[in-house]
């Protein structure tokens, strides 16, 4: 078994990474940042004994995905599990924002996944066997003002993983969104909203989600949201009228600056 993790280097994705060398899985591990990858995976195999490889990329450029998966293949590798967790946020009021930090979130939350998904089904789906965890996020349920882009990304990916799980599950394929809430990683501080008191109250310890992860992708979960205080919240958003719930979405926001 051999998993692709993306946004291996840090937070949730080096989170499955020790989760799934732990269990004595070999990864292939890809991120910006090779010194870090490299440090993880120099612990990882000495620490249980695994394969890791190691494919440096950056996603968000156009060509990222298809020459990832072009070098993964030329060194006769097979993807058993791949597990879409690269990502970022930013905060602040759109209109205000960098055009190319915003237009990057797309490129890497939605285009990347949806490229990397789609180079590794058909191979699936031959075998009828393997995996693929979207990370989503609880902010897939509403509209985000002062997150805008993100939360819409992160719309898109719940959507999408539900209608590929419907489509592949007779296959013997699984895939599974995972949707966490604020969650204490790096990720935080990149989006500008480590320091917030809200996001010091209610984040998620990181090792609780990427379980949730993993038991979601091993039970075929279509959605799996992570807490129960954040599947209340997600759940609860059906029943609150849209412009009420955007309204305390810029709230909670406005307030983490």
């Amino acid at each position: 078994m051999i998993t692709l993790i993306t946004g291996a280097s840090a937070g949730l994705g080096e989170g499955f990474a020790r989760a799934l060398a732990a269990k004595g899985e070999n990864l292939i591990l890809t991120a910006r940042r090779a010194d870090r990858l490299e440090a993880l995976a120099a612990e990882l195999r000495a620490k249980y004994g695994i394969q890791v490889h190691l494919f440096p990329a950056d996603l968000a450029q156009r060509e990222g995905p298809a020459q990832l998966l072009a070098a993964i293949a030329a060194a006769g590798l097979t993807i058993d599990q791949l597990i879409n967790n690269a990502g970022y946020g930013v905060q602040g009021a759109f209109a205000d924002g960098d055009d190319a930090a915003q237009l990057g979130m797309i490129d890497l939350n939605c285009r990347a996944l949806v490229a990397l998904t789609h180079g590794v089904l058909p191979q699936m789906i031959a075998r009828r066997t393997g995996g693929v965890l979207n990370v989503a996020s609880t902010a897939a349920f509403q509209p985000g003002p002062w997150l805008a882009v993100y939360y819409a990304t992160k719309a898109f990916v719940l959507s999408f993983s539900e209608a590929i799980h419907e489509e592949v599950k007779q296959h013997g394929v699984r895939v599974a969104a995972l949707c966490p809430g604020p969650t204490r990683t790096e990720f935080a501080d990149v989006a500008g909203m480590g320091e917030s008191a809200l996001f010091k109250r209610f984040a998620s310890d990181a090792d609780a989600v990427v379980q949730d992860g993993l038991k979601a992708l091993a039970g075929n979960q279509a959605v799996r949201i992570s807490g129960a205080a954040n599947a209340l919240m997600a759940q609860g958003i059906r029943f609150t009228p849209r412009f009420l719930a955007r309204r305390i979405a810029g709230t909670l926001q406005k307030s983490r600056t």
